[in-house]
């Protein structure tokens, strides 16, 4: 690959040096603070800060409990009333990350095919799980695979550049590939 965005979209990275986009680093940093996420959060029940390897600089990740732990919606008030620039999301309604406001999936696949002038109505996205819809959303085409979890991207099921998948893994893709003939006249459905 060309490009690879990791970290739920907080490290672009360019060819086989894997070269960073300091360019994107600098813009997500914009008053982030990984130190005042992790206090803010520290004595909430529920959450579990999980190991070292699955943190970095921008993105601070839980083991969340659903039974114990507050709502996402009164994690992000929380944060907001403290004036932290973050967002909080989960995925399979067991992992919480928190980063920086301005970093998502969504927002990397945009602004790097903005820089390469590629456009978005081009791109074909798959994913699975509710850290997957930001990216979904708006002009690019994408696919749910059937062996995630559905139920925290259902809210997107009716939305037409949005194909979900009745295959898992790479033969989802291929299913989605052929829905929308992405390499023939590429289907896109009306929006």
């Amino acid at each position: 690959p060309d490009i690879f965005i990791t970290s739920l979209g907080t490290r672009i990275q360019y060819g086989e040096a894997l070269t960073d986009d300091d360019v994107w680093t600098e813009h997500i940093d914009h008053d982030w603070s990984a130190r005042r996420v992790r206090l803010a959060l520290s004595r909430l029940p529920g959450l579990i800060l999980q190991d070292q390897r699955q943190q970095t600089p921008f993105k601070i990740s839980y083991y969340y409990d659903r039974d114990h732990a507050p709502t996402l919606d009164e994690l992000n008030a929380l944060l907001r009333q403290q004036e932290i620039t973050a967002n909080a999301g989960l995925s399979f309604g067991q992992f919480l990350d928190v980063l920086p406001a301005r970093a998502s999936k969504g927002q990397a696949l945009r602004y790097v095919a903005q820089r390469l002038e590629i456009p978005l109505e081009q791109m074909l996205v798959a994913g699975g799980s509710g850290a997957d819809e930001d990216m979904m959303r708006g002009n690019t085409l994408a696919v749910v695979m059937h062996n995630r979890h559905h139920e925290e991207l259902s809210p997107l099921a009716n939305m037409d550049r949005i194909y979900f998948a009745r295959q898992g893994y790479a033969a989802g893709i291929v299913e989605a590939i052929e829905y929308y003939d992405f390499f023939g006249q590429c289907r896109v459905p009306d929006a």
